[in-house]
């Protein structure tokens, strides 16, 4: 979960530290007091985009950190491995983020510098965001399949289909290319690839032999300085008329007498006479590799000649000799296909066929799957709606058969009734988003079962609802939160009052600078927050006795379900 967002000089912040608490963590506060900063903090984290026009007024940078402390970090440290990066052993994951006012920015991964890509990888397996507008991806058929096969763990057959499918494709569009190939221009291509293979070809290239010829060629290059410091070093080691060897043996001479006298000092003396002979070792050596340097100039003018063989293959064909061998690869499969067109047009067609009997397959096993856990999937967010205020809604998945897409054959399509007798209609039709963003708080619900990220943000889930749903809204807040630690903006007291930890954010002008804050509220300055929201500036006796009534509720209510949990 989320233990600490500390937040410095973004936007009205000057800094803040937040400490969240597991469960469900309301944020409220009147319009403009800057809650979205705090949710913009980690969509940073989280590796979006930064513009320097974040940084506050006056400051050289804004800097953002979270703690995280995951009870079981075993899907995150798979992520973390494939991006190379060292694993979350002890749970404890910090991550900051620096974004400097002349536009350059940092990002750290316990303290290891990491890329904006990587951060999203990771933020992937921490966090689920939900936006005030995001509802509206549900209305999406990408989105509907994805929560379907998530929903059925068919990710398995999935990825199989879409393997095939991959394939397949990529043998049409091969034999696509052979096909659109006239006479001359067959030949013209034939012509450049044999040529392109056999520069390459000649050249005889390895990435191994290229660094062993530039650090040869460097040793070249460099000879007379070599053995200038080599002799240099033989002469202070043995050579010289105050040698470090002589001294050496001046002081094992002397140790000798004292070990006499002072038992220990016959370990120094041992000491003292290995030293003596490592150095008349090491001076050897370098001694014989100075007699070894070849200044042939053969030799020299032969890996010249290499190093720009080198330099040519990689300017003309990649960056880099993998580049290079990989060009080479592609190009004589490429004059393989064309030199036999219509030999490869015919094993093109065969192996488009075998493939298309794969993915027909493959996609008729995960049509199957997802017909078995649509019925499962309708009932389960069916369940989730009664609680959130549709006593007679109902919620419909359809897996229709279609043509082969890259993510299966079926064409699917989430349907709702709100009422007995409307009859079902396609989710992209509803026009309330109040009703929209109930469906997609029921799926997330139904979900949250199912998946293992421990961090579930909703910003104003509950817009355009109010009343009894609202409170249905918190209430099935507080229910998912019992497996994920929440953090919820939100304008409702109706949802407000179903946290377990709550904090208000506000915006205060001090010295002619505005200031946002945020304060945890425990007790009395709960009680008066909710009454704020109650009765706006109407703070009577009568709203703050409603208000701590509701939160008593609310308190009341969570017992209860703890005790029947």
């Amino acid at each position: 979960m989320l233990t600490l967002l500390r937040v410095k000089n973004l936007a009205l912040v000057e800094d803040i530290s937040v400490s969240f608490a597991p469960g469900l963590n309301i944020i409220t506060g009147e319009t403009g007091a800057g809650k979205s900063i705090l949710i913009g903090a980690l969509n940073l984290l989280l590796g979006e985009r930064a513009d320097k026009s974040l940084v506050r007024a006056g400051a050289d940078a804004c800097a953002v950190q979270a703690v995280f402390e995951l009870a079981d970090p075993e899907a995150l440290n798979s992520v973390l491995d494939e991006l190379g990066l060292d694993p979350c052993e002890s749970g404890a994951l910090i991550i900051r983020r620096t974004v400097k006012a002349n536009g350059g920015h940092q990002a750290l991964l316990n303290d290891n510098p990491v890329t904006l890509q990587a951060l999203k990888r990771i933020g992937e397996k921490l966090v689920d965001m939900h936006g005030p507008y995001d509802h509206q991806s549900l209305l999406k058929t990408d989105t509907q399949r994805d929560i379907l096969d998530a929903f059925g763990h068919v990710f398995k057959t999935r990825e199989a289909y879409e393997n095939a499918y991959t394939r397949m494709r990529d043998i049409e569009r091969r034999r696509d290319e052979l096909e659109q190939q006239s006479g001359g221009d067959v030949a013209e291509q034939i012509d450049l690839l044999r040529f392109k293979v056999k520069e390459i070809e000649d050249a005889r290239l390895s990435e191994s032999e290229e660094q062993e010829v530039q650090d040869e060629h460097r040793v070249f290059g460099n000879a007379q300085r070599i053995v200038e410091l080599a002799g240099a070093t033989v002469t202070a080691m043995t050579d010289g008329e105050q040698n470090a060897f002589d001294a050496m043996t001046v002081a094992t001479r002397a140790l000798d007498e004292l070990a006499r006298i002072l038992p220990e000092a016959e370990t120094w003396r041992t000491e003292a006479e290995s030293l003596c002979m490592q150095m008349k070792e090491l001076s050897a050596a370098i001694a014989l590799r100075i007699e070894r340097m070849d200044a042939d100039p053969s030799r020299l003018a032969w890996l010249d000649d290499r190093l720009t063989t080198y330099q040519k293959m990689k300017r003309k064909y990649g960056p880099t000799i993998a580049d290079v061998l990989h060009t080479l690869e592609k190009s004589a499969a490429r004059l393989a296909d064309l030199t036999t067109r219509d030999e490869r047009l015919e094993e093109l067609e065969a192996e488009r066929v075998a493939v298309e009997k794969e993915v027909l397959r493959f996609g008729a096993d995960l049509h199957k799957e997802r017909k078995a856990v649509a019925g499962k999937l309708e009932k389960a967010v069916t369940d989730e709606l009664r609680a959130l205020g549709f006593a007679h809604g109902r919620f419909g998945v359809s897996v229709e058969k279609n043509a082969p897409t890259p993510s299966g054959l079926d064409a699917i399509e989430f349907g709702f009734e709100p009422n007995v007798g409307e009859g079902m209609r396609p989710l992209r039709h509803i026009a309330s988003s109040g009703e929209i963003s109930r469906v997609m708080l029921a799926t997330k619900a139904v979900l949250a079962r199912h998946d293992q990220i421990p961090l579930m943000v909703f910003d104003e889930i509950d817009a355009n609802v109010g009343g009894e749903t609202g409170a249905a809204v918190g209430r099935k807040l507080q229910e998912v939160a019992g497996h994920h630690q929440i953090i919820c903006i939100t304008h409702l007291p109706q949802v407000a009052m179903h946290g377990a930890a709550h904090y208000a954010v506000r915006k205060q002008v001090k010295d002619g600078r505005t200031y946002t804050e945020v304060a945890p509220l425990e007790g009395e300055a709960r009680v008066e927050e909710m009454a704020r929201m109650l009765g706006g500036r109407d703070m009577t006796g009568v709203t703050l006795k409603h208000a701590r009534e509701m939160l008593e509720n609310a308190t009341n209510s969570s017992r209860t379900q703890s005790g029947a949990g």
